[in-house]
C-alpha cells in the first residue's frame, strides 16, 4: 500500500514537471516597451514591411495596459495583414478586436475593412456564388448600421456592383431555362431580377425576355404590360426595339447578350488613407 502511494507520487511529481518545462509563460515587458513595438511596427508598415509590422502591432497589444492604444494596436495589426492580403487571418484579427475593444471608436472602421475584405475575396459568380453573397451581407450590414458615414460612399458604389453580378447569376439561369423551354422557372428568375435588382445593366433586358416568354406562350397580355413598361422606362433602348419586334410579328431569336464586364477597383489606396486617422 505504502508503495502504490509512493508511486502515485512519483508518477504525479513527473508529470507536474514535464507540464512546467513544456509551458510556454508570456511574460509582459514594461509597458514602456510597449511603445518601442508600436514605433517599430509603424516604421515596418510605413516601409511596406506589413508582416513585421502586423507582428509588432500585436505584441504592443500585449504589452499596453492602456486600452486605447492596445486597441489601436490590434487594428493596426488586423490592417498590416490585410495589407499582404493574409485574409483570414486579418478577419480573425478584426472579429477579436471587436469583441475585445467594442467600444472602441475605430469599430466603424474594423466593419468597412470587413466588408472590403469580404468584397476582395469575389471571385466568379458563375463557379461559385457564395463569397458574392457573403460580400453583400458584409456591405448591407454596414450601410443598414453605418448610412451616414463616409465609409458608406464607398460601400454603396461597391453593393451596385455585387448587385449586378448576382443579377448576371439570375439572367445567366433564366437564359438557360428559357434555352431549354422550362418558362416557369424562367419567368421566376427574370422577375426576381426586377423585385431585387431593379437598379442594374440588367432591367432592361429582364424585361424583354418576360415580353418574350408570355408572348411565345400564348399569354399577350402579359407581355403587353411588360412592354409598357420597357417602352415608358426604355424606350430608346435596344431592348425595347427587340420587344417591338416581338409584337409586332416581326421577331427573329436575337443572339444579342446584354453583358456587364466588371473590372475590381483597387481598395487599399482608399483604405489606405483611412488607415491615417487611426494611427
Amino acid at each position: 500500500m505504502i508503495l502504490r502511494i509512493i508511486l502515485i507520487f512519483i508518477l504525479t511529481f513527473n508529470l507536474y514537471s514535464c507540464l512546467k518545462k513544456d509551458q510556454v509563460i508570456y511574460e509582459p515587458q514594461k509597458e514602456e516597451n510597449a511603445y518601442n513595438l508600436y514605433k517599430e511596427g509603424m516604421e515596418a508598415f510605413e516601409k511596406n514591411d506589413f508582416f513585421f509590422a502586423s507582428k509588432k502591432f500585436s505584441e504592443a497589444e500585449l504589452n499596453f495596459k492602456n486600452i486605447e492604444f492596445a486597441a489601436k494596436s490590434s487594428i493596426m495589426s488586423a490592417y498590416s495583414l490585410y495589407g499582404i492580403n493574409f485574409y483570414d487571418e486579418a478577419l480573425e484579427n478584426l472579429n477579436r478586436y471587436l469583441k475585445m475593444y467594442p467600444a472602441n471608436k475605430n469599430v466603424v472602421y474594423a466593419h468597412f475593412l470587413i466588408a472590403n475584405i469580404y468584397f476582395e475575396q469575389i471571385n466568379d459568380e458563375a463557379k461559385d456564388i457564395d463569397p458574392l453573397l457573403k460580400a453583400y451581407d458584409k456591405v448591407n450590414f454596414f450601410l443598414d448600421k453605418y448610412p451616414k458615414t463616409d465609409y458608406a460612399i464607398d460601400l454603396k458604389f461597391k453593393k451596385d456592383l455585387i448587385e449586378n453580378q448576382l443579377a448576371a447569376k439570375e439572367m445567366y439561369i433564366a437564359k438557360y431555362y428559357i434555352s431549354v423551354k422550362k418558362w416557369v422557372p424562367a419567368i421566376n428568375r427574370l422577375k426576381l431580377i426586377l423585385k431585387k435588382y431593379e437598379d442594374t445593366v440588367f432591367i432592361e433586358e429582364a424585361l424583354h425576355r418576360l415580353v418574350e416568354i408570355h408572348y411565345h406562350i400564348g399569354l399577350e397580355e402579359e407581355a403587353n404590360k411588360y412592354a409598357s413598361i420597357l417602352g415608358y422606362n426604355y424606350n430608346s433602348g435596344e431592348w425595347f426595339k427587340q420587344s417591338y419586334k416581338v409584337l409586332n410579328k416581326e421577331y427573329k431569336i436575337t443572339k444579342k447578350i446584354n453583358t456587364n464586364n466588371k473590372n475590381k477597383e483597387d481598395n487599399k489606396s482608399l483604405i489606405k488613407k483611412i488607415i491615417k486617422m487611426i494611427k
